[in-house]
């Protein structure tokens, strides 16, 4: 698979990722419609402070692995896939996505605070070790410029769909959530199809 390819995927998985109703989203969400997107802004650049600690830990640990347990992961990687993508499915269906703007958080709305939000957030830890991780250990064996692709496509994608979150949040409440709920349905979508891959790509290498 080429470097775009490895992209690709990191960007789907990023974008899933980040539309999916959680801490941060909510964060975002409840932040956007009190303060305004300018203020907001700046916190959705939270993951990227936040998974440094997270990607090394997890990197250096996947590293060690024999590649028979690296194949198992990659098989409970698309298992966890499939349970988001019905996660995000139910969501849809129920339009969940409404609740978001109606959470307040108190206390300061700061970059600092959306980080601490992300870190107690266990989806980063679970996304890195069985889904990010692997994904980008395949492709820096294949050459660093496909690992980096990897890690640029997620976090590309998260980045630009968060604050997307916090702009549509932020210039109406209703029409937020409406555009929510489209962006949850895709997602469910991508996830449904990524890990779909991820347990073919596991018995195909399991059948070797």
């Amino acid at each position: 698979m080429t470097a775009l390819g490895y992209f690709s995927l990191g960007a789907t998985f990023g974008f899933a990722a980040a539309v999916q109703p959680g801490p941060t989203q909510t964060f975002l969400a409840s932040q956007a419609v009190a303060n305004g997107w300018r203020r907001t802004l700046p916190a959705a650049l939270a993951p990227l402070v936040s998974d440094v600690p997270i990607a090394f830990v997890a990197l250096v640990v996947l590293s060690r692995m024999p590649p028979w347990l690296l194949r198992s992961l990659r098989a409970a990687g698309g298992v966890f896939l499939l349970y988001l993508a019905y996660g995000a499915y139910r969501t849809w269906r129920e339009h969940d996505a409404t609740a978001a703007a109606a959470t307040d958080f108190s206390g300061g709305k700061t970059l600092a605070q959306a980080t601490v939000v992300n870190l107690l957030n266990p989806n980063p830890y679970l996304g890195w070790s069985l889904v990010l991780g692997p994904l980008v250990l395949e492709g820096w064996s294949a050459g660093p410029a496909s690992g980096l692709a990897a890690v640029a496509g997620f976090y590309l994608a998260m980045l630009a769909s968060l604050a997307a979150i916090v702009v549509l949040f932020a210039a109406a409440r209703t029409l937020g959530a409406r555009v929510n709920r489209v962006l949850i349905g895709l997602a469910a979508i991508g996830l449904a199809g990524f890990g779909a891959w991820q347990l073919v790509l596991a018995a195909v290498e399991a059948g070797r």
